[in-house]
């Protein structure tokens, strides 16, 4: 089982680097799980968490599906995607390093005390319709991680990046309701936006020069 998933785990990799970063950088979800930790509580927000990775999920398999189409069809289809791909994360390169040198404050976004099927359909219907979200999973599914690869490999790979989605976003869940925790990230957010940058500028030159 091992020596099957061996030859996918480089690709892997590179699909759960883009991930944690993009899952990790400030953005839509970010602002709702400040705004949930902040008025109805860490459970809250961490129901919402669960939302959000399954909305990954959702779109990791949709991304899969339809790669996996254009794979079957055209080269040059995928090369298309891959470059489009690529030139999304050198796009968040220039963005992270604009937002390095000048740092922007993410608002906490105001919202009303909900019930928990409300609190995971606010979570998932977010990642569903949020553009970022849909571009980081463009990106990912441009790797062709899963090409050619059994069932139980892309079950683990959809499984392994919902996890990471759930732990990145419950991260940001339990770390913003602590006043400190948003003060030191408030200070921090010039190296960490730098950070960012030089992770899209690599993933970027990645994905561009990657094997189709």
């Amino acid at each position: 089982m091992i020596e099957t998933l061996l030859p996918f785990l480089p690709a892997f990799l590179v699909a759960w680097g883009i991930l944690f970063v993009g899952a990790s950088s400030p953005g839509p979800a970010v602002a709702m799980l400040m705004g949930l930790s902040l008025s109805q509580g860490r459970s809250a927000a961490l129901i919402a968490c669960t939302g959000i990775a399954l909305g990954s999920a959702t779109i990791n398999v949709l991304t899969i599906l339809g790669v996996g189409l254009i794979l079957s069809q055209a080269a040059w289809a995928m090369m298309l995607l891959k470059l489009a791909g690529s030139a999304y994360l050198a796009w968040l390169a220039y963005g992270a390093f604009r937002k390095a040198i000048h740092p922007p404050k993410v608002a906490a976004e105001t919202v009303a005390r909900q019930s928990a099927p409300a609190l995971f359909a606010k979570g998932y219907l977010l990642q569903l319709t949020n553009p970022k979200a849909i571009a980081f999973w463009l990106a990912i599914a441009a790797l062709g991680a899963t090409a050619n690869a059994p069932f139980w490999v892309i079950a683990f790979f959809v499984v392994s990046l919902a996890a990471l989605s759930f732990t990145c976003h419950a991260a940001w869940a339990l770390a913003l309701s602590a006043a400190p925790v948003r003060a030191a990230y408030a200070r921090l957010r010039a190296y960490i936006e730098g950070a960012l940058g030089a992770f899209f500028a690599f993933a970027a030159f990645k994905l561009a020069t990657s094997r189709i």
